[in-house]
Protein backbone atom coordinates (compact mmCIF):
# COMPACT_ATOMS: atom_id res chain seq x y z
CA UNK A 1 0.00 0.00 0.00
CA UNK A 2 1.56 3.65 -1.18
CA UNK A 3 0.84 6.14 1.50
CA UNK A 4 2.06 9.43 1.19
CA UNK A 5 4.35 11.03 3.60
CA UNK A 6 1.84 14.04 4.37
CA UNK A 7 -0.55 11.00 5.72
CA UNK A 8 2.05 8.90 6.88
CA UNK A 9 2.99 11.77 9.32
CA UNK A 10 -0.40 12.97 10.00
CA UNK A 11 -1.30 9.53 11.49
CA UNK A 12 1.88 9.21 14.24
CA UNK A 13 0.25 8.63 17.07
CA UNK A 14 1.27 10.72 20.27
CA UNK A 15 2.04 7.34 22.51
CA UNK A 16 5.68 5.90 23.15
CA UNK A 17 7.89 4.56 21.02
CA UNK A 18 9.58 2.18 22.58
CA UNK A 19 12.20 1.67 19.16
CA UNK A 20 13.35 4.93 20.21
CA UNK A 21 16.49 5.40 22.41
CA UNK A 22 15.11 6.77 25.51
CA UNK A 23 18.37 9.80 25.71
CA UNK A 24 17.52 10.90 22.25
CA UNK A 25 15.49 14.24 22.10
CA UNK A 26 15.71 16.98 19.58
CA UNK A 27 14.00 18.60 16.42
CA UNK A 28 13.58 17.59 12.72
CA UNK A 29 12.74 19.53 9.48
CA UNK A 30 11.70 18.11 6.60
CA UNK A 31 11.28 19.67 3.58
CA UNK A 32 9.64 18.35 1.01
CA UNK A 33 9.78 20.04 -2.40
CA UNK A 34 7.48 19.74 -5.53
CA UNK A 35 6.42 21.20 -8.02
CA UNK A 36 8.28 25.00 -7.19
CA UNK A 37 7.36 24.93 -3.84
CA UNK A 38 8.32 22.82 -0.52
CA UNK A 39 6.31 21.38 1.84
CA UNK A 40 7.59 21.55 5.85
CA UNK A 41 6.84 18.97 8.08
CA UNK A 42 8.22 19.77 11.72
CA UNK A 43 9.32 16.32 14.41
CA UNK A 44 10.43 16.71 18.00
CA UNK A 45 11.81 13.56 19.54
CA UNK A 46 11.73 13.54 23.20
CA UNK A 47 10.94 11.16 25.55
CA UNK A 48 10.52 8.15 22.92
CA UNK A 49 7.46 10.39 21.74
CA UNK A 50 7.44 11.84 18.13
CA UNK A 51 5.36 14.84 18.05
CA UNK A 52 4.79 16.44 14.31
CA UNK A 53 3.90 19.92 13.50
CA UNK A 54 4.08 22.13 10.72
CA UNK A 55 6.26 24.60 10.85
CA UNK A 56 10.05 26.41 8.96
CA UNK A 57 11.76 26.56 12.00
CA UNK A 58 15.30 26.19 12.75
CA UNK A 59 15.66 22.83 13.89
CA UNK A 60 18.43 20.12 14.88
CA UNK A 61 18.30 18.73 11.67
CA UNK A 62 16.94 19.78 8.43
CA UNK A 63 16.31 17.20 5.56
CA UNK A 64 15.86 18.50 2.01
CA UNK A 65 14.30 16.24 -0.93
CA UNK A 66 11.44 16.02 -3.43
CA UNK A 67 8.09 14.95 -2.14
CA UNK A 68 8.51 11.36 -3.69
CA UNK A 69 11.61 10.27 -1.83
CA UNK A 70 9.24 11.33 1.35
CA UNK A 71 7.14 9.19 -0.18
CA UNK A 72 8.98 6.24 -0.90
CA UNK A 73 10.45 6.85 2.78
CA UNK A 74 6.63 6.48 4.35
CA UNK A 75 5.56 4.08 1.93
CA UNK A 76 8.71 1.71 3.51
CA UNK A 77 9.88 1.47 -0.25
CA UNK A 78 13.04 3.30 0.36
CA UNK A 79 15.67 2.96 3.14
CA UNK A 80 16.77 7.02 4.45
CA UNK A 81 20.39 5.79 4.87
CA UNK A 82 20.31 4.83 1.01
CA UNK A 83 18.63 7.65 -0.22
CA UNK A 84 21.64 9.81 1.67
CA UNK A 85 24.05 7.63 0.05
CA UNK A 86 22.43 8.11 -3.80
CA UNK A 87 22.03 11.96 -2.66
CA UNK A 88 18.23 11.81 -3.10
CA UNK A 89 18.22 13.45 0.18
CA UNK A 90 20.42 16.29 1.93
CA UNK A 91 20.92 17.00 5.37
CA UNK A 92 22.03 19.79 7.53
CA UNK A 93 23.11 19.45 11.36
CA UNK A 94 22.72 16.92 13.58
CA UNK A 95 23.47 13.57 11.34
CA UNK A 96 22.92 11.39 14.45
CA UNK A 97 18.65 12.30 14.63
CA UNK A 98 18.72 11.03 10.59
CA UNK A 99 19.12 7.66 12.32
CA UNK A 100 15.96 7.81 14.53
CA UNK A 101 14.11 8.65 11.47
CA UNK A 102 15.14 5.02 10.32
CA UNK A 103 13.15 4.11 13.31
CA UNK A 104 10.50 6.39 12.76
CA UNK A 105 9.29 6.01 9.20
CA UNK A 106 8.65 1.90 8.48
CA UNK A 107 10.68 -0.79 6.93
CA UNK A 108 9.40 -2.78 3.53
CA UNK A 109 6.30 -3.96 3.78
CA UNK A 110 7.34 -7.84 3.45
CA UNK A 111 10.41 -6.80 5.99
CA UNK A 112 9.94 -9.45 9.30
CA UNK A 113 11.06 -8.89 12.71
CA UNK A 114 14.61 -10.89 13.01
CA UNK A 115 13.36 -11.22 17.01
CA UNK A 116 10.01 -13.14 15.76
CA UNK A 117 12.08 -15.20 13.55
CA UNK A 118 14.25 -15.77 15.95
CA UNK A 119 11.49 -17.31 18.05
CA UNK A 120 9.39 -19.10 15.52
CA UNK A 121 12.79 -20.98 14.99
CA UNK A 122 13.49 -21.69 18.70
CA UNK A 123 10.34 -22.97 19.09
CA UNK A 124 10.29 -25.12 16.28
CA UNK A 125 7.34 -23.19 13.82
CA UNK A 126 10.19 -22.27 11.70
CA UNK A 127 13.14 -24.29 10.06
CA UNK A 128 16.81 -22.52 10.42
CA UNK A 129 17.14 -21.12 7.01
CA UNK A 130 12.89 -20.89 6.95
CA UNK A 131 12.98 -17.28 6.45
CA UNK A 132 15.22 -17.50 3.07
CA UNK A 133 18.70 -18.09 4.59
CA UNK A 134 20.95 -21.16 4.33
CA UNK A 135 19.38 -23.88 5.98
Amino acid sequence: MVRSVADYLRKLGPGRRLDLPEATAGTVRLDAREDGHTEHWYLTIADQHVDVGRSSDDADLVVRADRAVFDDLAAGQLHVSAALLRNDLTVQGDIRLLMMLRRIFPGPPDARDPRTVGRAVLEGRVAPGGWGGPS
